[in-house]
């Protein structure tokens, strides 16, 4: 019986911890949130193989309890090796990026689950080589300016740690241009409305933590 009523406690006691607990945002918090993709391909039929990396951490500061403003910085490499008459044939991308970002935090779904609409602007620069097997040449560079507007939620998994779902940029704005003298920019605008039949197609994945 003793044994009994002391596990009854400490469930009781288990419980009452959990919901104290406050899950979300204050005015002056930090976070640190990172978005990380990694992949490697190989095609035999084509004799081809593929790497592809990419990094994106933000770091915000709350100016309200549902407002956040920050930075953002994107790296991205990737590496493709073909086979062609026996010759190894290599092609190398490298990208960077840097911008600014705000968040408004509007819909809490219980108390873990916090959704947010963001708008961003940035910076990218993109550039690389290709080697033929004997000869290594380097790829003009390509420069650009990007805004997006999208959507995306926290899941709080402890007070201090959550996951990040970024779903879809609902609207975004590029214009890019070779860095060659004479060249002209080249600008896109898109919607994507119709991922809101499943965000989770074009959903990317990562961890959010609260300073």
């Amino acid at each position: 019986m003793k044994k009994i009523l002391l596990t009854f406690v400490a469930l009781m006691g288990l419980t009452v911890a959990s919901q104290a607990q406050e899950f979300g945002y204050k005015k002056t918090d930090f976070i640190i949130e990172g978005f990380f993709q990694s992949s490697n391909k190989n095609d035999k039929g084509a004799d081809e193989k593929t790497s592809l990396f990419n990094f994106s951490p933000k770091f915000g500061y709350f100016v309200t309890d549902k407002i956040a403003v920050g930075m953002q910085l994107g790296i991205g490499n990737e590496k493709i090796t073909k086979m062609a008459n026996d010759v190894e044939m290599v092609d190398k991308t490298n990208s960077f990026g840097i911008g600014a970002f705000g968040r408004y935090y509007f819909l809490e779904v219980g108390s873990r689950f916090k959704t947010y609409a963001e708008l961003g602007a940035g910076y990218n620069q993109i550039g690389g080589e290709m080697n033929d097997g004997t000869n290594t040449v380097d790829d003009i560079k390509t420069k650009g300016f990007g805004i997006n507007a999208g959507i995306g939620a926290n899941y709080f998994l402890t007070e201090r740690i959550a996951v990040s779902f970024a779903f879809a940029d609902v609207l975004s704005f590029n214009s890019y241009k070779l860095d060659v003298d004479g060249a002209k920019s080249n600008t896109e605008f898109n919607s994507n409305i119709n991922v809101f039949d499943n965000f989770f197609s074009t959903a990317k994945f990562g961890l959010t933590f609260k300073l």
